[in-house]
């Protein structure tokens, strides 16, 4: 027995092959999907009510890419009802300057239009000067507790 006959890796001299390429089998990285939201997802990001939304807007998911498109150039729509409302409780808690909870107390749970917010605001419920009261009162006490909290960070700096 030869050393060619017993070393069936190397290639015999008059029969060399060229080299041959093995695929690489690493995982390699994958394309990137479009990500996409409901629209439920899409209107509380735009900051407005689903159910006010028109069916094209309700009907599909929605990709990151066509939410970024409808925030840099809102279609009339959107306008209309970011304009108009009917809003959703978030944005009803802030235009009146209360929470959410504050909301609840009060028994407002429904969407309410720009016309409503403006009727309340001007006409100033006892509700709605005691819940802007206490929302003072709260912001002022977070304004509080972040200045201590800075100064205890600014003195164990000195330190």
């Amino acid at each position: 027995m030869s050393t060619e006959e017993s070393n069936p890796v190397a290639p015999a001299a008059d029969n060399a092959e060229a080299p041959v390429y093995v695929e690489d089998k690493r995982q390699q990285p994958k394309p990137k999907k479009q990500q996409i939201m409901k629209p439920e997802t899409a209107a509380k990001k735009l900051g407005i009510l689903l159910s006010a939304a028109p069916a094209e807007f309700t009907s599909e998911p929605i990709t990151r890419d066509g939410l970024e498109a409808i925030i840099a150039e809102p279609p009339v729509w959107l306008v209309e009802l970011r304009a108009n409302g009917p809003h959703p409780r978030p944005v009803v808690a802030a235009k009146l300057g209360v929470s959410i909870s504050g909301l609840i107390r009060a028994d407002v749970t429904e969407p309410l239009t720009t016309a409503e917010i403006k009727h309340l605001l001007e006409t100033k419920p006892q509700w709605l000067v005691v819940e802007r009261a206490t929302q003072h009162e709260v912001r002022e006490e977070q304004i509080r507790v972040k200045n201590a909290k800075a100064g205890k960070e600014a003195l164990k700096k000195t330190k």
